[in-house]
């Protein structure tokens, strides 16, 4: 099996999508508008995709509320704190910094809307891309 995408409920998901896209390097590969506003939004290399939407509006979680390790988006970052300036400059938050024995470097971050984001710099990468 292959993992598809994975889905999560905000409140505003035009406005998500379009900080994803423009600050995260996401591209929208499809769109459903009304009533949800759903965005499947991928990585640079198409192999993974995030869905956001608006499915009910009165279920959407208190991400800014959870503990970051309960639910997170991690990126590969070539330099987390050169990409932690240009986010916080674009609305994110900093959360916490961990520089790993083994050389990795993981930098949390809110989303402008309490979605919590890591940066991830491994010393030996989870996954090799081609």
């Amino acid at each position: 099996m292959k993992i598809e995408h994975v889905a999560f409920n905000v409140a505003d998901p035009v406005a998500v999508a379009d900080w994803y896209v423009r600050h995260l390097g996401l591209r929208i590969v499809r769109h459903l508008p009304s009533p949800t506003q759903t965005h499947f939004l991928a990585d640079d290399t198409g192999a993974t995709v995030l869905e956001i939407y608006c499915n009910p509006p009165d279920q959407i979680p208190d991400y800014a509320a959870m503990n970051p390790l309960l639910f997170h988006l991690a990126f590969v970052s070539a330099s987390p704190d050169d990409d932690r300036a240009r986010l916080t400059d674009a609305g994110a938050s900093f959360v916490d910094e961990l520089k790993l024995p083994d050389g990795s470097h993981l930098v949390m971050l809110r989303d402008p809307w309490g979605v919590a984001l890591q940066l991830c710099k491994r010393a030996v990468p989870l996954v090799v891309f081609p």
